[in-house]
């Protein structure tokens, strides 16, 4: 199960590389990659996952691609992000629990890519250990790196090349989600100019649409009355939206009014006032008041990710420009499910500014997170699936010969870095004195929806675990007491029927395989990093 068989790689991998044949083209053969992150998006909020919001450019995207159905984070941003660039499970690195200390063998995508003849870039979130701009070692060649994700209007800590920029005003016209795709835009222009024959590595990191939700308010004005009807009648919608698509197979979950946010404080609420709510109420119990700021907030929420599908237009109009697109792979993703956080940072809020401007620090909060995250349990920080599910979208036209096509082959976040390594000619394998790439290629499933064989996939965030074997999975959450649960993914997704009690062998097997995995996985990291300086526990910024 670990492995497909070599042959059978070697067959499906045949069937989707068409590379360019023509001697004159002055492109490089093997494949541009952009990897376009987005994050705390939920699995539904795009429309070619079912939402209403317009994403014109991520659908069409979809259109000429596949689409994921079962695609995996790891639900959170820091653990998340680990994953993408080194091709690990965060605890093998030491990046959930997070420390300041890479194992010395750790080395991240760009550094992978560039002995390869590959050009990198990073405009965006950085949020993992070390610096994005390392050249010395193989690494970005430019870098924007937003390191402010609590100001979109105007940030105080962000950098050029790994230089402290100026802050910026509130009245600059800056808008971070524009900003980060104005300067992934100037690296590919300069790579036009300069490299246009070697391939290039783009990593688009959005903020978007992350607390505190704010946005321009032209793209507010859009969706301002499009929420009103309320989180159910939303909610069932895109449920019917994503059963028409064949996105979602499984029922829709229940609401889960008891789930507290899990951060905040209940001084914020004083602040935000009685409109806020940390739960996530039955709509119809709300008062005028709460409905009027709670569908405001996903009108913001809406607006920050038609702002990003825009941006992200460009930034593919660029590609275009520079005759690229067609040997260009995009994948884009989210770090993990929709938030349910309800929290006051950065500069505070002020509850008599225009919601979504740069004075207000508000957060899209449990209601909201249960709508965009249809048609799954839960969020952003829990290990059910609405914290883990990703929508996932790949663009490739010279090597994916699929228009329009779902896959429901289950994959998961460490599977990038294998699947770009083999694209870009290099060995699917670890760095010299690293342990094996626990992710698999999924170039198999790019060419037919097929599944990809592996052992079982790891979760583990914060006291929240999981664990997946084939269709079965355990799961367990502190605010549950740590109680295991047994689910048939295939025909249970939505995760209602506990099959603990009727299977209590299998509970007890997969248990069991989940604390040897972990305990295996964090002694790992201590042979490899005896004494950690630990920089926090659980990430300043979210």
């Amino acid at each position: 199960m670990l492995r497909t068989a070599c042959a059978v790689v070697c067959v499906l991998t045949a069937v989707v590389f068409t590379w360019p044949s023509d001697a004159a083209e002055t492109s490089p053969a093997r494949p541009n990659v952009v990897i376009i992150l987005a994050d705390d998006l939920g699995y539904s909020d795009v429309g070619c996952y079912g939402g209403e919001i317009e994403t014109p450019n991520l659908d069409k995207l979809a259109a000429n691609g596949v689409r994921f159905t079962s695609f995996y984070n790891t639900a959170r941003c820091w653990p998340t992000r680990s994953a993408i660039l080194s091709g690990y499970y965060p605890q093998q690195i030491g990046m959930d629990p997070q420390t300041g200390t890479f194992p010395a063998w750790t080395k991240l995508l760009p550094q992978r890519l560039t002995p390869l003849g590959y050009h990198s870039y990073h405009s965006g979130k950085w949020h993992v250990n070390n610096a994005p701009r390392i050249v010395a070692d193989g690494g970005f060649e430019h870098s924007y790196n937003l390191a402010d994700q609590g100001r979109y209007f105007s940030p105080k800590n962000h950098l050029l090349d790994d230089k402290p920029l100026p802050a910026v005003a509130r009245d600059s016209g800056y808008y971070a989600t524009t900003a980060i795709a104005d300067h992934a835009i100037d690296f590919l222009k300069e790579h036009a100019q300069k490299h246009k024959a070697e391939p290039f590595f783009s990593y688009v990191a959005f903020t978007a649409p992350h607390f505190p939700i704010q946005a321009l308010p032209e793209d507010i004005a859009r969706y301002r009355e499009r929420y009103r009807k309320g989180w159910d009648v939303l909610r069932a919608e895109r449920y019917e939206r994503q059963q028409k698509m064949g996105i979602s197979t499984c029922a829709l979950s229940k609401p889960e009014p008891q789930i507290i946010a899990p951060s905040g404080k209940a001084s914020d609420l004083d602040i935000y006032g009685p409109a806020e709510l940390r739960y996530a109420a039955n709509w119809n119990d709300l008062t005028p008041e709460q409905k009027e700021f709670q569908a405001t907030k996903f009108a913001i929420h809406a607006a920050m990710i038609d702002r990003m599908d825009r941006e992200i237009g460009r930034v593919l109009d660029q590609i275009r420009a520079m005759s690229a697109m067609e040997n260009t792979i995009i994948f884009f993703l989210s770090d993990n499910g929709a938030s349910a956080e309800v929290m006051i940072r950065a500069d505070g809020h002020d509850p008599a500014a225009p919601m979504g401007s740069a004075a207000t620090h508000l957060c899209l909060g449990p209601g909201g997170s249960t709508v965009s995250n249809t048609p799954f349990r839960r969020h952003k920080i829990w290990v059910h699936e609405g914290g883990i599910s990703t929508p996932l979208i790949v663009h490739w036209p010279k090597g994916i010969a699929a228009r329009g096509e779902v896959r429901h082959a289950v994959g998961h976040v460490i599977d990038l870095v294998p699947t770009i390594l083999t694209l870009a000619g290099g060995q699917a394998e670890g760095p010299t004195g690293a342990p094996p790439l626990p992710g698999r290629s999924l170039l198999p499933a790019l060419a037919k929806d097929v599944p990809i064989e592996r052992d079982y996939l790891y979760f583990s965030h914060v006291g929240n675990r999981a664990l997946r074997v084939g269709d079965y999975k355990v799961v367990s959450a502190v605010v549950d007491d740590n109680r295991w649960e047994l689910y048939n993914i295939a025909t249970d997704r939505n995760e209602e029927k506990d099959l603990a009690a009727a299977e209590p062998d299998r509970l007890k097997q997969m248990v069991a395989k989940w604390e040897a995995v972990n305990t295996g996985y964090l002694a790992e990291y201590s042979k490899a990093v005896p004494n950690p300086v630990r920089k926090r526990g659980k990430g300043k910024e979210e």
